[in-house]
């Protein structure tokens, strides 16, 4: 999957902290409301961060912006609140100049995201969110032991994050990859540590200890997808699932991995990609043309195997182009020659052809 370049900008936040953001792809656009563990240069090249990027790019305009205090936004005499990271996601969206889109979050990028389509609801289309929670488990009355574990992780910062000592971006990286490859777990091991300093990593950890929005989450009306990693260590699935329950008709998707950032090479990464394809609005500009009423009746991903069966490629190289498997692809043609109600590959490609598919570089 070719992936799309960016700008990167600056906007101001209501405090006149700076914050960068950078825009990709083409389409209806999408906001991602990320985690803090992000740069916006070095996730580009990153083998766990870019199948996200192209991901969402694919079909979208993707906005997304580095935290206050972490990649290329303001690191220095930064003040940290849960409010103050809402004030930074409309300063990006009004930057931007968005009027309607989706909303991706991401852990306390989810509440800031489901924070601000209570506040502007007629903003947000849909959401889409990954890894949520509604309230943290340290928020009120906390255990003794889960006290010690946060104490730990900021010793562990302290310590750690100044120097190239391999054990203590292994600790982290652990918890969030426990099943990632060598190069996915030591790349994502060297962005945390680059994506801030370790005071910011302490002062952004105590303010996600206290985030609290289980009275705005009820409050959401657009469509919402939540999807959580079944064995998550760093978000319990139980809290993901509580999310589903708060927001009215809420879907719920239960992702078969232990990784609290999915990674592409996981059997989990397609289930998550099928996930978005049927959650999010088809692309407009593939539903004209001949044939409309029956194509209206394809998924985003069977719209995406169309097009590159209209190209004349395999089924191995389809899905190599999709990143999902040969099997898969083979059961996307076997679905779509049945809803178009033809008999072969050769019918598909003439129904296709007519209604305009098939144009682009097949290369």
């Amino acid at each position: 999957m070719s992936q799309p370049a960016q700008q990167i900008r600056f906007c101001t936040s209501r405090d006149g902290t700076r914050i960068a953001y950078a825009t990709s792809g083409t389409g209806p656009p999408l906001v991602w409301s990320a985690s803090w563990t992000h740069h916006l240069k070095l996730d580009w090249d990153s083998p766990v961060w870019r199948p996200w990027i192209a991901l969402l790019a694919q079909r979208h305009t993707l906005v997304r912006y580095d935290w206050r205090g972490c990649g290329l936004s303001d690191r220095e005499q930064v003040e940290f609140s849960f409010e103050k990271f809402v004030e930074d996601l409309e300063a990006v969206i009004e930057a931007a100049g968005l009027k309607q889109f989706v909303i991706f979050g991401i852990s306390a990028g989810a509440a800031i995201g489901m924070t601000y389509a209570v506040r502007h609801p007629d903003r947000v289309s849909r959401l889409v969110l990954y890894a949520s929670y509604a309230r943290n488990s340290l928020a009120d009355s906390p255990t003794p032991q889960q006290v010690e574990e946060l104490q730990t992780r900021r010793k562990v910062m302290v310590l750690g994050w100044p120097n190239d000592t391999p054990a203590y971006g292994q600790f982290f990286t652990s918890l969030h990859l426990p099943d990632a490859s060598t190069g996915q777990f030591q790349s994502f091991a060297d962005l945390m540590r680059r994506t801030t300093s370790p005071a910011n990593a302490i002062a952004l950890l105590q303010v996600f200890s206290r985030i609290d929005v289980q009275e705005i989450v009820p409050k959401v009306r657009c469509p919402a997808l939540v999807l959580h990693s079944r064995g998550d260590s760093i978000i319990r699935f139980e809290q993901g699932r509580s999310v589903a329950g708060l927001i009215p008709g809420a879907q719920l998707v239960l992702l078969e991995s232990r990784n609290h950032v999915l990674v592409e090479t996981e059997s989990a990464w397609e289930q998550f990609v099928e996930a978005l394809d049927d959650f999010l609005p088809k692309s407009p500009d593939k539903l004209t043309g001949a044939g409309d009423l029956l194509l209206d009746n394809l998924t985003v991903r069977e719209h995406q195997v169309l097009e590159l069966i209209a190209r004349g490629l395999d089924n191995t190289t389809i899905g190599e182009r999709l990143h999902i498997s040969e099997r898969t692809a083979r059961n996307h043609v076997s679905t779509i020659l049945g809803k178009l109600g033809v008999n072969s590959r050769a019918q598909v490609i003439v129904r296709a052809r007519e209604a305009g598919f098939g144009r682009g570089n097949s290369r």
